[in-house]
């Protein structure tokens, strides 16, 4: 008796990335603009102590703070982590500390990382440290480079030395920054599994194959290998569509890194014929402001034949809600 081969299992590298785009208040600009012309701002809250970051909110009322003081560029190390291996974005190239730095002047700790060549034995709790400032600096977090080490000053826990600082400071500066733009990234390995891996060879021959739950009897597609719902194997292969019905879409006006797409274009959950669940789609062919719930759509499969660019109408008739409310 032969044995049926287990299906090959597919993997590949994966990159989520988009920016991240934020207006700031009169707190967070001030900081910012700060950073940019070399000057460290903090916040006093209600119970006296200086926050930096500052805060727009006072950590124990929750009422709105502005009261912004100047505090130093030296502070000292509350504690600290060794990055052996920095990774892509990080502030360094080269193995560094991520450290706690109160600064003088503040009574809570900042972030950031520590440059120390001579490693992980010439960092401790207590050291101090100063900021080296970055060379161009743009109103954001890493217009502080990093710290390094001050000399050879140490401070023990419980010993600070009263400060001069922090100074009553305006929060105002000429040309405020008002907005960050931030990449956001995650680099990840996907590995689908058995059933979605039998999916997407299916794909490839211009085939969607769902898995039907024994017991609910719903077509699962993508399938999932099991019944979210009945918690059992799905182990039947149902092929469904090609063609399917727009549940619900929502128009994409960002235009994402890589892809060649104008915006603003139509993104939808598609109920293929035969399933149980809408997947997702992209709908072209039709102007965006036309697309519709219940329109009545096919793929368009890419130049690799191996899945649906996107998925454009088909000219019949639109479905009745009726038959696609229950896939919403």
């Amino acid at each position: 008796m032969n044995a049926v081969p287990s299906p090959r299992v597919l993997s590949a590298p994966l990159v989520v990335e988009f920016p991240f785009t934020r207006s700031l208040g009169p707190v967070q600009s001030a900081f910012l603009s700060g950073l940019r012309d070399r000057t460290v701002l903090g916040v006093q809250a209600s119970d006296g102590r200086v926050v930096v970051p500052p805060t727009e909110y006072d950590p124990v009322t929750s009422e709105e703070i502005r009261d912004l003081v100047e505090v130093g560029q030296e502070g000292t190390v509350t504690t600290w982590s060794w990055n052996g291996s920095p990774r892509r974005g990080q502030p360094l190239r080269h193995p560094f500390a991520w450290v706690l730095v109160r600064l003088d002047g503040a009574d809570t700790a900042l972030l950031h990382a520590l440059d120390a060549p001579e490693g992980p034995d010439s960092v401790s709790t207590g050291m101090r440290v100063r900021i080296r400032w970055a060379a161009d600096r743009a109103g954001t977090i890493t217009d502080i480079a990093c710290f390094e080490p001050a000399g050879d000053s140490f401070e023990p826990a419980g010993e600070r030395e009263p400060a001069t600082l922090p100074e009553p400071h305006t929060g105002e500066f000429a040309d405020p920054v008002t907005g960050i733009v931030a990449p956001a990234r995650l680099d990840y390995t996907y590995t689908p599994g058995r059933a979605q891996s039998r999916y997407l060879d299916a794909l490839a021959t211009h085939r969607t194959l769902g898995e039907r739950c024994p017991r609910c009897h719903k077509v699962y597609v993508p399938p999932r290998g099991a019944c979210p719902t009945c918690g059992v194997p799905t182990g039947e292969q149902v092929e469904v569509g090609p063609r399917g019905t727009v549940t619900t879409f929502c128009v994409v006006n960002i235009k994402a890194r890589g892809v060649d797409i104008d915006v603003p274009y139509v993104y939808a959950h598609i109920a293929l014929d035969g399933a149980g669940l809408a997947l997702h789609g992209r709908i072209a062919g039709i102007p965006y402001d036309q697309v519709r719930m219940g329109l009545r759509v096919e793929p368009v499969w890419a130049e690799s034949g191996r899945y649906p660019d996107h998925y454009r109408p088909t000219g019949e008739p639109d479905a009745d809600y009726e038959t696609y409310k229950e896939l919403l």
